[in-house]
């Protein structure tokens, strides 16, 4: 994916709007006026998150006589998400390294609980 397309991917996603507007559109196609119903905002207001939406390759509008269904695009989705996954990765090794790192210290910290119950004569106390 090129930097342009995933940097247009993840402004799109940055409003809750938009993201609600996705989340509408995975569950089938609509048009401006189904899209804006749950929404406090005009239909214009609306078009102009779908325009964005557009421009990142999110939304794309068909012709059915006279509506205009919207229908999600998920090709970005899925390259954003490809983009993530290395980071993704890096995270699950640094967990496990801080697992390990973890184990090490109460390791560390059961031999010397176990030092001080002993006695310096090697009895228990």
């Amino acid at each position: 994916m090129g930097t342009e397309l995933l940097d247009a991917t993840f402004a799109a996603l940055a409003d809750p709007t938009r993201r609600a507007i996705l989340a509408r559109l995975a569950g089938g196609e609509a048009t401006v006026t189904e899209l804006a119903e749950p929404f406090a905002m005009s239909q214009p207001a609306i078009s102009k998150h779908l325009k964005v939406l557009e421009r990142a390759g999110l939304v794309s509008r068909g012709r059915d006589a006279q509506r205009r269904p919207c229908r999600l695009e998920a090709r970005p989705l899925r390259e954003a998400t490809a983009w993530l996954a290395d980071f993704r990765d890096y995270w699950a090794e640094s967990y496990q390294r801080l697992d390990a790192l973890l184990d090490e210290l109460k390791a560390v910290d059961r031999t010397d609980a176990e030092r001080r119950r002993t006695r310096p004569d090697g009895t228990r106390g």
